[in-house]
């Protein structure tokens, strides 16, 4: 089959690579219809996301249709359509034990650790795959971003059983900034602000029904303890240090974008204290799939305007090169007929 693979720091490929004759205990024969590029792929090929495991075919946002099961596999069939949990946890370690999968002390994952969906075909735990029913695939490929903002929101205290935030922020208008925003919608949120300096982008964010301002703006550092809810999706440490100030008394931000490991912000403990602020973080998804995929199929078309860029697989490898300089390029999938 033909696959993207990372033969090593900085080296991806187009390969032909074997598939295996038979299919292991548990395990499936994915043929993947459609699969998301993300940042974390990128820090995959240059050695920045967990444990090295090249070679390895990247791609853990995906999605396909059964081609074979092994013959001990219940409940899933060839010809079913499926999305992809990537995420492999140990389920011995404290986390694992205390729910926290995506925590897991020894955390492996398609794409990352094991072969993903940069390729034709992918071989996957049964048990980690859910039905998606007549949703398209394209679509379908999105409930790992989903996922991901969905574990935010519920570290965040944003449940089915709790009152949603009535003023929300989040800082960054790219795919997952746009997705969590959406994600806060769906959940039932007041006002939805997302704030960005690209302004191609935030006219995009408004096309969406999102409320829009501009990071680092006078208008929007005069709105102190404005918003019960402020999310980070950008990773810049400068933007972190300075949202907490946007917070309202009892209000929560959300660190939800990569910063750089070693990056420090400054916060004043006692702001902190005196206006009970809670700050918390969020890492991955852990067993969000399910609700993901539910948002999905009740959604009206606006996550799905998030896939710019729907493209055969020899035409995905200069994107793990290049970083897109088309603000209007958003999440970039390899789709196939």
């Amino acid at each position: 089959m033909r696959a993207i693979q990372f033969i090593g720091k900085g080296q991806p490929v187009l390969a032909d690579l074997p598939l295996r004759s038979e299919l292991p205990d548990g395990h499936a024969l994915i043929r993947v219809r459609a699969s998301g590029l993300c940042h974390t792929d990128i820090d995959v090929l240059h050695g920045r996301y967990g444990s090295s495991a090249f070679p390895v075919v990247p791609g853990h946002e995906y999605a396909g249709e059964i081609e074979a099961v092994a013959a001990d596999v219940e409940g899933f069939r060839a010809g079913d359509r499926v999305a992809v949990d990537p995420n492999l946890p140990c389920g011995t370690c404290t986390s694992c034990r205390k729910g926290l999968t995506n925590l897991c002390t020894d955390l492996k994952a398609y794409g990352v650790t094991h072969d993903g969906g940069f390729g034709e075909y992918s071989l996957v735990r049964a048990d980690q795959l859910h039905g998606i029913g007549d949703l398209s695939f394209d679509r379908a490929a999105l409930a790992e971003p989903l996922a991901c903002t969905l574990n935010g929101l519920l570290a965040a205290g944003v449940a089915k059983d709790s009152p949603s935030p009535s003023n929300a922020i989040v800082f960054g208008a790219g795919p997952i900034g746009l997705l969590m925003a959406l994600s806060l919608q769906a959940k039932g949120a007041g006002t939805v602000t997302v704030a960005d300096v690209n302004e191609d982008r935030l006219a995009f964010a408004s096309a969406l029904g999102l409320e829009t301002a501009v990071s680092g703006s006078d208008a929007l550092s005069s709105r102190r303890h404005a918003f019960d809810f402020v999310a980070d999706a950008t990773g810049v440490p400068a933007v972190v240090e300075k949202m907490i100030d946007l917070v309202e008394d009892g209000g929560t931000a959300l660190l939800f974008g990569v910063c750089p490991p070693m990056a420090t912000i400054a916060i004043h403990p006692f702001e902190v204290f005196r206006r009970q602020l809670k700050i918390v973080g969020s890492h991955s998804l852990n067993r969000n799939i399910p609700e993901a995929l539910e948002i999905l199929k009740a959604d009206d078309g606006r996550m799905a305007r998030l896939v710019s860029h729907r493209l055969p697989l020899d035409e995905m490898l200069p994107y793990f090169l290049t970083k897109p300089s088309d603000p209007a390029t958003m999440k970039v999938q390899f789709v196939s007929s």
